[in-house]
Parts: structure tokens; C-alpha cells; sequence
């Protein structure tokens, strides 16, 4: 068994999944709305900045964590954007299934 190959299996079964598909066809949804994909593109940037800078080690301020929040449950006021979140969620949770059962299969490898 070659464990890349099965790697790139997992991937390609990641990404023909209902959750995933959910998410391409919420996103395309949006991007049909002007007002909806601008919101989303806007969210996202900040979103990765500030991913970013705490990569680098910058901490985030408590106010600029507040505001990203605040925006994030305006944008869920958008029935577009709320649906893209949800699908955006629900495959997040399936991603940190399959992290957390290759973890834990893991731990009798690596801790004795």
C-alpha cells in the first residue's frame, strides 16, 4: 500500500463529497449576486490578513477580532452568504474528522 496514492485518494473523495460540493454550489450561488460576492470577497480578505498576521506572530486585537465577528454575523444576514457559511461549516467539521481519525491512528505509532 503506498500511502501517497491513498493520500490522494482522501483528497479526491474530500472533494466529491456532498459537503464539498454544498459549499461550490453555495459559492456559486453568491458569486451570481453582486452585492453578495462583493461582501463575501471583502469578508475573506480580511479574514486572510489577519490569518496571516498571526502566522507572523502578531496578536490580533480583542477590537479587531470583535469587528471581524460583528461583520461576519452581518454578512449571515444575507441569505446567500448564510448559506455559503453553512456549507462552508459543514465541511470544515468533515475535514476535522478525517485530521482527527488520522491523529488519533497516529498516537500508537509515535507514543509508545
Amino acid at each position: 500500500m503506498n500511502v501517497y496514492d491513498r493520500a490522494y485518494e482522501l483528497a479526491q473523495a474530500l472533494q466529491g463529497s456532498l459537503e464539498a460540493k454544498q459549499v461550490m454550489e453555495a459559492r456559486a450561488a453568491a458569486d451570481r449576486d453582486p452585492d453578495a460576492r462583493r461582501m463575501l470577497a471583502d469578508f475573506q480578505r480580511r479574514q486572510l490578513e489577519l490569518q496571516q498576521r498571526m502566522m507572523g506572530g502578531e496578536e490580533p486585537s480583542a477590537e479587531e477580532l470583535d469587528g471581524l465577528g460583528k461583520l461576519y454575523e452581518l454578512l449571515s444576514l444575507n441569505p446567500l452568504v448564510q448559506d455559503y457559511f453553512e456549507a462552508e461549516k459543514r465541511l470544515g467539521v468533515v475535514y476535522e474528522d478525517v485530521n482527527r481519525i488520522i491523529g488519533s491512528s497516529m498516537q500508537s505509532v509515535l507514543l509508545p
